[in-house]
């Protein structure tokens, strides 16, 4: 480790802290790159493939749409909560950052457990499957099940492409964001457009509007199981709290990055929909497995393979902003002392966290091999809202511990207490709605995180070997150790 520092002293590497001290990830995220993260993320293969999921839950097209607008609300709320902590704890990592600093050591290792070794590797493997699907589907025109070694060969490919981008440079990763989620945003407009010119042209369906709240569900459980539903497709508003050490003028930025993105996509997301229910009629949104194929078939005519295009581009950024946010959190806790040292490390020319981004990619495409990971990712949103809803407990308990700690941004109390009780009822309204065996299997995969814990964290038991392979890849993969960029 010193010998590398030595090796690099004299050559002026950018990011090296004042004194010689250590290694920094560079600060190169702007405002706009940041939106670009936050809406890149958001929208994935979602909007796109099976919003229906919403309109079955709840019954009418009116309160489907009343459903997304309160995704965007809780997303946006959700959003300013995380911007107030980031500015009390201005770490990268999001949720772990937060729940290590204000609740302690092992509630924060159960969180970067599930998510390193289970969470953001399995979306990133569903994402990347998605791609997959949709960019081999013109090679087999009129097959209705493509081969699997191909799917899956297509999928590695696209993570090994995005890892390179990412160990290769953070700055061509942020500009392949801004350039993705510029695409995304295009293709929702191209929808929302069309829906207007078939409004126009007096082909519309109307009458779904007319009777628009009709057959509503009244049940809470649905009701939950909608907003669970519509919450999948905003996935990725916490996404820019993962990399606050390489946002410039975080304090700031961070807020006007929450102000901007979130009303964007929602806005979107709703005209969107609305284009839907235009063009399409309910029964046909319901049997539909993919709304926006359908709905380019129907429009655009032989333009209509612009849409899965538009998936592909879609689902490609967002399996890009997650590995980017992905990998910082992994390397954050390994710096934290809650994984191993080596993820800790950043390429002492590079700057970028090479150990972190490899680990994130192997766990990925080991996950790829099994297969479509839609059902899995499904029941991980389960998990997501309990670290959501444990995150807010943060905030809510510095206003009653720590009232005059100095907040350069503070949100009414109102806001994270909204968040806490929407939290909860995410969480048990799919066990009440539809009990299933899989919510047991991740409460016993948390769970296993403890022995783990005590182990190799608190006991500090770790083998000779790894403390070997640690130093043998560290000269082989030229990484150092960083200090921490707080602002």
């Amino acid at each position: 480790m010193e010998r590398s520092q030595e090796r690099n002293g004299g050559e002026g590497v950018a990011g090296r802290e004042p004194g010689g001290e250590g290694l920094r990830l560079r600060r190169e995220i702007g405002l706009w790159s940041a939106v670009s993260l936050m809406a890149g993320c958001m929208i994935g293969s979602g909007v796109f493939m099976s919003p229906q999921g919403v309109l079955v839950y709840m019954g009418s097209p009116g309160a489907s749409l009343v459903v997304w607008a309160g995704c965007g609300l809780l997303a946006m709320m959700g959003a300013l909560c995380y911007a107030e902590l980031s500015a009390l704890v201005p770490k990268s990592g999001g949720e772990y950052a937060y729940i290590l600093q204000i609740f302690g050591s092992l509630p924060a290792f159960l969180v970067i457990y599930t998510f390193v070794l289970l969470v953001r590797p399995a979306a990133i493997a569903a994402v990347s499957l998605s791609f997959a699907e949709y960019a081999v589907t013109p090679f087999y025109p009129g097959c209705s099940s493509m081969p699997q070694a191909v799917l899956k060969g297509v999928a590695a490919s696209c993570i090994l492409l995005l890892t390179l981008v990412n160990c290769w440079s953070s700055r061509l990763a942020t500009v392949l964001v801004n350039v993705c989620a510029v695409a995304k945003v295009f293709s929702l407009l191209v929808i929302v457009v069309g829906g207007a010119v078939v409004l126009g042209q007096g082909r519309g369906h109307t009458e779904t509007f007319l009777l628009a709240f009709h057959n509503t569900t009244q049940q809470a459980g649905r009701i939950g199981m909608a907003f669970y539903q519509g919450m999948w497709s905003f996935d990725g508003w916490n996404n820019v709290n993962y990399v606050v050490e390489e946002l410039k003028n975080p304090k700031q930025n961070l807020v006007w990055a929450v102000m901007i993105a979130i009303p964007l996509v929602t806005s979107l997301y709703l005209l969107v929909n609305i284009s839907y229910l235009l063009v399409l009629s309910p029964n046909e949104i319901l049997s539909s497995d993919a709304m926006a194929v359908s709905w380019g078939n129907q429009v655009l005519g032989a333009w209509a393979w612009l849409v899965p295009l538009a998936v592909v581009l879609s689902t490609f950024g967002s399996a890009n902003g997650m590995f980017f946010g992905g990998s910082r959190v992994c390397y954050v806790a390994a710096r934290e002392g809650h994984m191993p040292q080596l993820l800790s490390m950043v390429h002492v020319h590079r700057l970028t966290p090479t150990p972190a981004l490899m680990f994130t990619t192997a766990v990925a495409l080991v996950l790829v091999i099994p297969g479509s990971f839609s059902t899995i990712v499904n029941f991980l949103s389960f998990l997501g809202w309990i670290t959501y809803g444990t995150t807010i407990g943060c905030l809510l308990y510095l206003r009653i511990k720590k009232k005059n700690l100095p907040r350069p941004y503070k949100v009414p109390t109102i806001i994270p207490v909204i968040m806490l009780l929407a939290s909860l009822y995410l969480v048990l309204a799919p066990i009440i709605d539809h009990p299933q065996i899989e919510f047991l299997y991740i409460f016993l995969f948390l769970l296993s995180g403890i022995p783990v814990y005590f182990l190799f964290v608190y006991f500090q038991r770790q083998p000779r070997c790894l403390q070997m392979a640690t130093l043998y890849l560290q000269l082989l993969l030229e990484v150092a150790p960083t200090t921490k960029n707080v602002d």
